[in-house]
Parts: structure tokens; sequence; C-alpha cells
């Protein structure tokens, strides 16, 4: 699962808005390439030539970089990347813990029944057959089935979280254009 309309790529103008599609997590040989941790499910994002935007801890804008080559670290889910603009390994550890970004409007298309996480992130979670509000999705946890993390409606101010298997026999619905999905939880699911 991938993740809002951009209104401009230039980094510099304040109504750009991003979307993280990976995290340097540190550097890669001696000629410059980086690892980075990805937070998108499409391989094009690290592997396509073109402009990206990194944007270092502290960085208040991102800057552009070109991506020249990418692959896939088989067996790590990590992939190494060479940017134009790093010619060697103190350069590459000096970007570790940069966010790599696109553009909200870069979306890549979907295939049915697929959904950007940015587009479930605080969406109402209702329980289908009592048609009571359950609690709100804060984050979708990639797993074998990715899971929803929910914080549920608690009384007193008390916080709980739980994670709901993202599969259709358990969340049957997602209506993005309401804001809402509903579950059909199992027994013990829920407290």
């Amino acid at each position: 699962m991938a993740s809002e309309p951009a209104k401009s790529t230039d980094a510099t103008d304040p109504d750009t808005e991003w979307m993280e599609v990976g995290r340097i997590v540190g550097a890669q040989g001696l000629k410059g390439e980086v690892r980075v941790y990805p937070d998108s499910d499409f391989p094009e994002r690290f592997l396509k030539p073109g402009t990206r935007w990194l944007q270092g801890t502290g960085e208040a804008t991102p800057r552009s970089v070109k991506l020249v080559a990418g692959r896939l670290l088989a067996g790590k889910n990590l992939y190494v990347v060479k940017f134009a603009e790093v010619g060697d390994r103190t350069q590459a550890e000096a970007l570790r813990g940069a966010v790599m970004l696109v553009p909200a409007g870069d979306r890549l298309p979907l295939e049915e029944d697929e959904f950007h996480v940015r587009d479930l992130i605080g969406l109402e979670v209702w329980h289908q057959v009592t048609q009571t509000q359950v609690g709100t999705v804060t984050d979708l946890i990639a797993a074998g089935n990715d899971l929803l993390e929910v914080k549920l409606l608690a009384p007193q101010g008390k916080t709980t979280t739980v994670l709901i298997p993202f599969v259709r026999a358990i969340v049957p619905v997602v209506d993005l254009p309401s804001r809402r999905l509903e579950i059909t939880p199992p027994d013990g699911l829920l407290p």
C-alpha cells in the first residue's frame, strides 16, 4: 500500500504536499550508494531513474536529488539507491535518517481493493452489525496480512489500541468518500 494531490513539485513552495516513500538507513559500499527502507509497495520509486526529494532531520524543506539507479537487496526488504549528487561513503553516511519523498500528486494507480495508506489513516471504524463506532484508524502495519492499528473509543479518557487484520472477511467495507470502514470482528478481537 502506498500513500493527496500536490499543488507543485517545487520544494520551496509551502503548499506542496509530500508523500514519504522511504527512509535512508545507511551507506552501502564506498561509491555513495545508500540503503533505503521502503514505505511504499511500488518498487519503481527506488528503481526507476528520476527526481526524488530528500528531507533530513531538522530540515524545513525537502531538496531535490536525481536517482540514477537502484536495486533490491534480496531477502532484506531494503533497496540500494544511487543519487547523482552523492559521490562517496561520507556523503552517503550524512544522509542517514533522511526521508525520501515524492510529490503526493505522483500517486501510482492501484488495483481494485488496494488503498493508499495515507487515505486509511483517520477513517472512522464502525461495527457492521451494531452500527456503532468502534474507533479510528491510526496506522497500518505491514505484515503477512496488513494490520490496521485502531484507537478505540474509550470512556474516561483511556486510550486503547487494537490491531485488526486488514482482510475482506473482517473489513468488508472501506468507504473513502464517507471516511469510514466497517468491520465484522471475530469473538475476542475487541475488548
